[in-house]
């Protein structure tokens, strides 16, 4: 083999080498990308499901709530109707009284 041939045959190989390592810079790149988009995307995945999370929560605690807070107006409703109906019993002896606080 000749020195030309030989030169020739090294040029070729560095050319090759070289389209070699352009081609895995590219494709290392395109991993690279992948890897951002799937992240990007496994994020947002979570974000997702965490809002959901916390409004399902928020729903709960509300539902729950409103349900204690019927149960204290029942509460409250009773005892005003007692105290509504004991104050009619007693309606006439506290007017005998303040008549009598009067007349004295």
């Amino acid at each position: 083999m000749s020195r030309a041939d030989v030169l020739r045959t090294i040029k070729d190989a560095e050319a090759d080498a070289s389209a070699t390592l352009t081609k895995a810079e590219s494709k290392a790149s395109n991993i690279v990308t992948k890897a951002r988009v799937a992240a990007s995307e496994t994020v947002a995945e979570g974000r997702n499901q965490a809002q959901a999370d916390s409004q399902q929560m928020i729903e709960d605690a509300r539902a729950a709530a409103q349900k204690e807070a019927g149960k204290v107006s029942k509460s409250g409703d009773k005892d005003i109707d007692s105290i509504h109906s004991g104050g009619e019993s007693n309606r006439s002896t506290a007017v005998d009284v303040v008549l009598d606080a009067f007349r004295a």
